[in-house]
């Protein structure tokens, strides 16, 4: 794979305790800071930003620098995000702060998002200023996203609305900037840079609703997550938000059980789950995907990607979002 290797240029270029840890978050290296040759996960965001390139008639070398930042970013984020939610797991593994420690896992994150900018800051490449630009403008939205998610969790009743624009900025904002990096790396016009930006925007919603639906029904060895994480501490996911919003005896048993300050025992998970479907929570967070998915193909429909190009795009379109929902 191109990735991983680069990957670990990045991260081998900051002093040794950081650069285990950056590394431990993203697979490649080890509890005990030895390399394993390999990243986390599919690397879907950087999977994007290549494949848009080719989509956009470019070359798959020319995208890796912003597909690198992408990762870099993303896994930022998370290390971020696992401190401001308490969770300690994250893919079957303690989360950076639980291993490491608050203060060293903050450190890690932002190291996480300098070596994003330096990864773009090539002056070989002609589009370095236009890719940084629109990475920093993604930050901004990404870090709106995180503070309303966590205000959120104040709030009794969200409107689905509001649910909504903040999956856009936590979660679509980052898998748009991937796609338009990867049509920007091509030299792609802007209309088509727009278009890339948009279609993965609605994909990152689409991806993020599927996230929910399995934060509640998954598999833990499949979401590497223990079960019932998102109910147990009263996350107000876009299926949640969705069923309390409702109007039925459901939404409003739900709402009670939610108010609880006790944590849940096993049965009140299994009952929250059941609430949250039959207020109509589940079925809501389906539906919207699947027209989000129709959205983000809609908006490249008419740029002239080549065959093959678009396969590949529909094959990681699937990979992404048909998942055990």
């Amino acid at each position: 794979m191109l990735l991983p290797p680069v990957l670990t240029h990045w991260v081998d270029l900051l002093e040794p305790a950081l650069r285990d840890i950056c590394g431990y978050q993203i697979g490649l290296r080890d509890e005990q800071g030895r390399p394993t040759g390999s990243a986390h996960g599919k690397l879907v965001r950087p999977a994007f930003t290549l494949l848009c390139a080719r989509a956009a008639g470019g070359r798959l070398q020319d995208a890796v620098a912003g597909a690198a930042a992408v990762e870099l970013v993303h896994n930022a984020s998370l290390i971020h995000d696992d401190i401001m939610d308490g969770d300690h797991e994250r893919r079957h593994l303690p989360t950076v702060w639980a291993r490491f420690g608050v203060p060293m896992a903050i450190l890690a994150g932002d190291a996480l998002f300098s070596l994003a900018f330096e990864a773009l800051a090539s002056p070989e490449r002609p589009e370095s200023r236009a890719a940084s630009h629109h990475l920093a403008r993604t930050l901004r939205d990404l870090m709106a996203g995180q503070s309303h998610d966590l205000g959120f969790e104040r709030r009794q009743k969200p409107s689905i609305a509001a649910c909504l624009d903040m999956i856009e900025g936590k979660t679509g904002a980052l898998l748009g900037c991937a796609c338009r990096l990867g049509a920007l790396s091509a030299s792609a016009p802007p209309a088509w840079e727009d278009g890339f930006e948009r279609f993965g925007t609605h994909l990152g919603v689409a991806f993020q609703l599927v996230d929910d639906l399995l934060g509640i029904w998954g598999d833990p060895q499949v979401t590497g997550k223990p079960v019932g994480s998102d109910l147990q501490a009263r996350k107000k996911s876009a299926p949640i938000v969705a069923a309390l919003t409702g109007d039925s005896g459901a939404s409003r048993r739900l709402a009670e059980l939610y108010g609880s300050p006790e944590p849940f025992h096993t049965d009140e998970l299994v009952l929250a789950a059941e609430l949250i479907d039959q207020a109509g929570g589940r079925a809501w967070a389906r539906t919207e995907a699947r027209r989000r998915i129709d959205a983000a193909w809609a908006c490249v429909d008419d740029i002239d990607m080549p065959g093959d190009a678009r396969l590949d795009l529909e094959e990681l379109t699937a990979l992404l979002v048909d998942r055990d929902w």
